[in-house]
């Protein structure tokens, strides 16, 4: 058989080498770049340059000055500067040095512009931002460093510690706290401190984007149009996958291949429509690391061309760890499906650029991005797959080429913005934004209130939630048919009539590529036929805007529809125009708008994934498709900034899932509920069945009205069902699983089942009642 590669060190921690048999049988021995017994003279030459930049820094800033330091090369520097400067005991005490501050840009910043953002200058103390670009290992893993303690303790000299992803930062804040004994905190502003030097040094997380006006120059030259036509002319009619990486073993090349494999061979329609484009970069930084992975990789690109022909890979490699841009944007405008697979890695532009070059009104593309890259949490509208799983990699290759044109242009809407919009000037702003905050929050930081178990809310919560009862349908279903005055049915949107992953699942795959959401078709036709009926009175009551419910259930005739939480609202027509009406709390929008969406921006920049919806009578700030964590935190304090700035105003704060709402202090959906209720009552008399459903907190307004409205019916044979979607404490008396009941529920009570079944027609569509006509 074939021998297989083996890697040994000598029990002292010697060097390690790689050996392998070549097909003469002879054994050819590599040199690892690893060598233990080199490590002291490794790190020696580590300190010497971490002193040598520090040396010179301190002959050139003065105090208040900001230095900003770029990665690990130098994490001994801020210690080492505040040392020299005799910083390092207590902020604020130190000697002036030169004159000059360092702030990365792509260009010179206008002095005021920087004390918009950075604030003024300290007399003495020199601010640092310590941001680190590449992925930051577990506590286990960062242990295993022999100076991993000195390296925590340099980092953590900076006053402000920058990650381009929550899971780094979290990696970073329990090393400290397990190899250094220190804690962490929640602080004003939405950051987090970590107590190190009798002050507080903040971590924080952002992004930064492309340079957009480069690259739109860039896509102008004759030069990357010529490129782009000639890989297009090369490869005829075959949609092109491409991907750029290092030949380095992290870089997941492997990976790839073996899912495109996997693809052709599972896939056989492919074999001929289909073609990956594949650049390998050689840097020289990691030989054997790049020898072993190049004679991989070569050794599969060899193998599928022999089993499934040379024109199904295009494969170079080129020495160097760049690609030229122009060379790049070639590839990204000529390829339908962009493949980034790397097992571990920080923030790679790549990705970005892609989805940049394919904006409009280019056509979109696809980005199928690994679960452990930093630009698979900001690109929202990538497929996400976990490199290791080469069978969901073959799902998710399948799935973008065969993706219609309306998803791939929902799935690029959900990213250009901030691709287009976030290049590396206004990231620095950003950051030099955290570090004032920084500057300020030394003094205000506090810790977050956390309701204890034994609390009495506690207590009579979980009494609550023991005390409900699961829908009996059979129960509902007898109601509903005895009834024969008037029904209303009231049933919240978001989380009720439409199912949604948790706000709290970080990887949420089964989000929809496409703007909103919709019920399913089988629970449109329920809806259609409960409002058909002349006994039926059907509203869905939304916190979402105008415009957003009606794209989503305006075609259903006969259905009332209630906007922004109940604040705008339209009656059931049926063959008519919507005539909607508006409630007003006697809020002044436009002043609330000023104050708000300054703080509003800040966290949103701060909070990749996160965006502003506005509606007639509400701002929303949503964090749904953020890092659960990272959003949880930023939307607490934001509740927190938005309460100190608009205490003078009559409006109040709901913290929903995944969203934080500034609506009227008097105005809920238990308004819009009660009104329903009595003009029912006022048109037919009686009400005898009620069925209200919803899922969080913003509806239990609408369960009281209907209790207040069936506490003083004077029929005793009505009925009046409050129903929580999942269990939970709740004004609610009855509770069903999740959102997928929801329209079994209301099936049932059409009285058609076979909706749930439908018949298929002789080609192959489902036939069914048409009620939109």
């Amino acid at each position: 058989g074939e021998s297989t590669p083996s890697t040994r060190a000598s029990a002292a921690g010697g060097a390690a080498t790689t050996t392998e048999g070549d097909k003469g049988g002879k054994v050819k021995q590599l040199k690892s770049d690893w060598d233990q017994r080199r490590l002291d003279s490794w790190w020696n030459a580590y300190m010497q340059v971490n002193q040598k930049f520090s040396e010179v820094v301190a002959s050139l800033v003065s105090g208040g000055d900001v230095v900003w330091v770029h990665d690990y090369h130098l994490a001994l520097l801020p210690r080492m500067l505040r040392e020299g400067r005799n910083e390092s005991n207590i902020i604020g005490s130190s000697k002036d040095g030169g004159r000059h501050s360092f702030i990365p840009s792509n260009g010179p910043i206008d002095q005021k512009r920087l004390d918009e953002f950075v604030g003024p200058k300290n007399p003495t103390s020199v601010r640092m931002i310590f941001f680190i670009h590449v992925p930051f290992p577990t506590s286990q893993v960062f242990r295993e460093l022999e100076h991993g303690e000195a390296l925590l303790e340099g980092v953590l000299h900076a006053d402000v510690v920058g990650f381009h992803a929550f899971d780094h930062a979290r990696h970073f804040l329990n090393a400290a706290k397990r190899i250094l004994g220190l804690t962490y905190e929640s602080l004003v502003g939405g950051l987090i401190g970590v107590r190190h030097r009798g002050t507080k040094v903040l971590v924080t997380v952002s992004n930064v984007s492309v340079e957009g006006d480069i690259i739109d120059a860039l896509l102008q030259f004759p030069m990357v149009k010529d490129e782009a036509a000639a890989l297009q002319e090369k490869h005829g009619d075959r949609m092109i996958i491409s991907g750029i990486a290092v030949a380095q073993r992290l870089s997941g090349v492997t990976y790839k291949l073996l899912a495109f494999e996997r693809l052709l061979a599972d896939y056989p329609v492919w074999q001929s429509k289909v073609v990956l484009l594949q650049r390998c970069l050689i840097p020289g930084a990691r030989r054997v690391d790049e020898a072993d992975t190049l004679r991989e990789v070569r050794s599969l690109v060899v193998r599928i061309r022999n089993e499934f022909g040379p024109e199904v890979i295009d494969y170079e490699e080129q020495v160097g760890s760049v690609l030229p841009i122009d060379q790049r944007l070639a590839i990204w405008t000529s390829s339908r499906v962009m493949m980034h697979t790397p097992i571990r890695e920080g923030l790679n532009l790549c990705p970005l650029e892609y989805v940049f070059a394919r904006k409009e009104p280019a056509d979109p593309g696809v980005v199928i991005a690994s679960e452990f890259s930093a630009v698979s949490s900001i690109l929202n509208g990538a497929l996400r797959v976990n490199p290791y799983d080469i069978q969901m990699c073959v799902t998710s290759i399948d799935s973008a080429l065969s993706m219609s044109q309306s998803e791939r242009d929902a799935r690029r809407g959900r990213d250009i913005d901030f691709v287009s919009t976030c290049p590396s000037g206004l990231w620095t702003r950003n950051v030099l934004r955290d570090l004032n905050d920084a500057t300020l929050s030394k003094s205000t930081s506090s810790r977050m209130d956390v309701v204890g178990d034994s609390s009495p809310d506690s207590i009579l919560a979980r009494e609550a939630e023991l005390g409900l009862e699961r829908l009996d349908l059979l129960a509902l279903q007898h109601a509903y048919k005895t009834s024969k005055m008037k029904r209303v049915i009231i049933i919240d949107f978001n989380g009720t009539l439409v199912v949604k992953e948790p706000a709290g699942k970080y990887l949420k795959r089964e989000i929809l590529g496409t703007s909103g959401f919709k019920p399913s078709h089988v629970t449109t036709l329920a809806l259609a036929r409960l409002c058909s009926d002349p006994l039926n009175t059907v509203y869905v009551v939304s916190g979402d805007s105008q415009q957003n419910l009606e794209r989503a259930v305006g075609n259903v005739p006969g259905l009332g529809l209630a906007a922004s939480n109940g604040t705008c609202f339209a009656d059931p027509c049926r063959g008519q125009e919507r005539l909607w009406q508006y409630l007003d709390f006697g809020v002044d929008w436009n002043a609330v708008k000023k104050v708000a969406m300054p703080i509003i921006s800040k966290f949103t920049a701060r909070t990749n994934g996160s965006f502003v919806k506005l509606s007639h009578s509400s701002i929303g700030w949503s964090y749904y498709s953020c890092d659960p964590e990272w959003g949880s935190l930023q939307a607490s304090h934001l509740v927190t900034e938005l309460g100190e700035a608009l205490h003078s105003y009559d409006v109040r704060f709901v913290a929903l899932k995944g969203i934080v709402e500034v609506v009227p202090r008097k105005g809920h959906k238990g308004h819009i509920v009660k009104k329903i209720l009595e003009d029912a009552r006022a048109r037919s008399r009686h009400v005898d069945f009620v069925m209200c459903m919803g899922d969080d907190i913003a509806d239990e307004k609408m369960f009281t009205s209907v209790i207040n409205f069936s506490a003083g019916s004077e029929d005793e044979n009505s009925y009046a069902f409050n129903v929580a979607v999942g269990k939970k404490p709740t004004n609610a008396s009855f509770y069903v699983d999740d959102a997928s009941d929801v329209g079994d529920i209301l099936v049932a009570l059409s009285g058609d089942m076979g909706l749930l079944n439908p018949q298929t027609s002789s080609d192959g569509s489902v036939a069914s009642e048409d009620f939109f006509a």
